[in-house]
């Protein structure tokens, strides 16, 4: 048997959700026996409500559960401040590598098949365990909850909305009109208020009008309702205060994620609240610190402490902002992809069939008339070759667009960077050559963010500084154990005593008005993130270089 866990600190504590009640028996009897403290729950939905109550320090959960699936869970879980972190075991029973890209894609810390040996599963178990955050299982503090959601309602085809709302495993209030709906929201808590505009018995525009002029941004509106001519479903839901407008006729994944997507700004704008009330609690404790020290050196440590919290506050102040203008590109580049895709899809598809139709039309024809249909085979096969680089643009689009990925994937870096690059190419035009030189490994297991954020605002700042064109230059390389992703240009470079300072929060070099003076410093928290470093330089180009170094092994 593998040795238990040190009696000199307490039991990690283990949630398992398994509704197996023989593999669930196995399982626990298995880490009970390496001194682990583990409860089990049967479903998604009890594995929430357990949550609420005392976060585990792992959580094992089966891919294929009763309701709501394993992937499912784990992304309710991820998509919470409280329980982001939570290191998360997925088990399945099934040898399809589909459910482990599945698993790892929700959000999944490791993926462990149930057939493997028990030295491999504990061996994972405790690897992750070790990266667990150090307040691990800890109750008391804002532990996980599920959102809760009302739906005001009476009519029948909104139930399929509403058994995707249960099944998706928020907690779902029910109102037939208005009235019971100002009953539940009275009572509080409430995220988001779905209102059916097609309800009879009330005007569900009027309510939505009411509920924005009231809400003072305690929970956000979705109007639901049936497609109607010319987009008015969507522009008089929009009129009426709603923070998004749903159509009924819609695939329920479109919906489930529309709803996920409202659900996550709402939980983002909560923990701002809460960073922001914890950030004046700090400052109203130091202030009264300094009005009780005595003497110069409890007042010269008051101080000291209050320029830690006001650094900390603009550093998180500047993640904030980012965090929230990366999540709206992702958004906008998703639907500007999905509108191009469905077009391109129609207008490919017929393209294939015109072209087929000429050649067969084009047999046995001599003369004008087959010359003219050469001709237009000719121009077939040039918008072939212009649609198949606008399809292109798109897997870019789309790929770049999953911004809130924060978990760390097996990434293709040359591969993102070339999608960065894409977005990047109207502001750098054709004046700015771009020279590229990709020698280490293609993959590197990283978060979305060290590409879609660090490299985007490298590349960014390379071209404001060529103006009227120049060179970047961009290279990956292997160096010590570290990957490292090397952006230079021939612009005038970054003076000595700017160095020190360019990565501080707001410091820009730009004129007023131009930078923000986050940029820097967002990329420089993201690689510290990864364990890395990123420094600053002269480029053999003759300008700035910046080379972003993560170690290959804790990435």
């Amino acid at each position: 048997m593998m040795g238990a866990p040190a009696s000199s600190s307490p039991a990690s504590s283990i949630l398992i959700v398994e509704d197996s009640d023989t593999q669930a028996m196995q399982l626990r009897l298995l880490l009970e026996q390496e001194g682990y403290s583990v409860e089990r729950v049967t479903s998604a939905e009890a594995a929430l409500d357990q949550m609420a109550r005392a976060q585990p320090d792992l959580l094992v959960v089966d891919y294929h559960l009763p309701g709501m699936n394993g992937d499912e869970l784990v992304r309710l879980v991820r998509m919470n401040g409280q329980t982001r972190a939570l290191p998360v075991l997925m088990l399945t029973g099934g040898a399809s590598r589909d459910l482990e890209r599945h698993g790892l894609d929700s959000g999944a810390s490791a993926y462990v098949p149930k057939s493997a040996e028990s030295a491999l599963l504990l061996g994972r178990l405790r690897a992750l365990l070790r990266q667990r955050r150090p307040e691990g299982g800890a109750a008391g503090v804002e532990g996980f909850r599920r959102a809760r959601m009302l739906l005001v309602s009476a009519a029948d085809d909104a139930a399929p909305f509403r058994d995707m709302l249960t099944g998706e495993g928020y907690e779902l209030g029910v109102a037939a009109d208005p009235a019971g709906a100002e009953q539940m929201l009275a009572r509080g808590g409430i995220d988001c208020v779905v209102v059916d505009v097609d309800g009879a018995g009330f005007d569900g525009f009027a309510f939505c009008r009411d509920l924005d002029a009231r809400r003072g941004g305690g929970f956000e509106i979705v109007a639901l309702g049936q497609p109607r001519a010319g987009g008015d479903l969507a522009l008089q839901g929009f009129a009426a205060g709603a923070d998004d407008v749903l159509a009924k006729a819609e695939e329920r994944e479109t919906l489930a994620a529309r709803i996920r997507a409202v659900v996550r700004r709402k939980f983002a704008r909560d923990e701002e609240a809460r960073h922001a009330e914890h950030e004046r609690q700090r400052e109203s404790a130091l202030a009264a610190a300094r009005a009780e020290a005595e003497g110069a050196e409890a007042l010269s440590l008051a101080n000291r402490e209050l320029a830690a919290a006001n650094a900390q506050l603009s550093s998180t102040q500047a993640q904030l902002i980012q965090a929230a203008k990366m999540a709206s590109l992702g958004e906008l580049v998703a639907g500007i992809a999905h509108e191009i895709n469905n077009p391109l899809a129609f207008i490919l598809a017929h393209q294939a069939t015109v072209q087929r139709l000429i050649g067969e039309a084009r047999g046995g024809m001599t003369g004008l008339e087959a010359a003219k249909l050469d001709r237009a085979a000719d121009r077939l096969g040039s918008m072939q070759a212009g649609l198949a680089r606008i399809q292109q643009l798109v897997v870019k689009l789309r790929r770049f667009s999953r911004l809130d990925e924060g978990d760390r994937v097996m990434t293709d870096i040359p591969e993102s960077i070339e999608a960065v690059v894409t977005l990047l190419a109207p502001k750098l035009g054709d004046a700015i050559l771009i020279e590229r030189r990709y020698d280490a490994i293609p993959t590197l297991r990283c978060s979305a963010a060290l590409i879609n954020q660090v490299v985007m605002n490298i590349l960014s700042n390379a071209a404001d500084v060529l103006p009227h064109g120049g060179r970047i230059g961009i290279e990956t390389r292997m160096a010590d154990g570290r990957y490292e992703i090397v952006i230079g240009d021939s612009g005038p470079g970054v003076p000595e005593e700017a160095r020190g300072r360019i990565f501080e929060p707001f410091y820009t070099t730009k004129d007023i008005g131009v930078g923000t003076g986050l940029g820097l410093a967002i990329a420089y928290g993201v690689v510290r993130s990864h364990g890395g470093e990123i420094g600053i330089g002269t480029s053999l180009l003759g300008g700035a270089e910046f080379t972003i170094a993560v170690p290959v092994e804790s990435a």
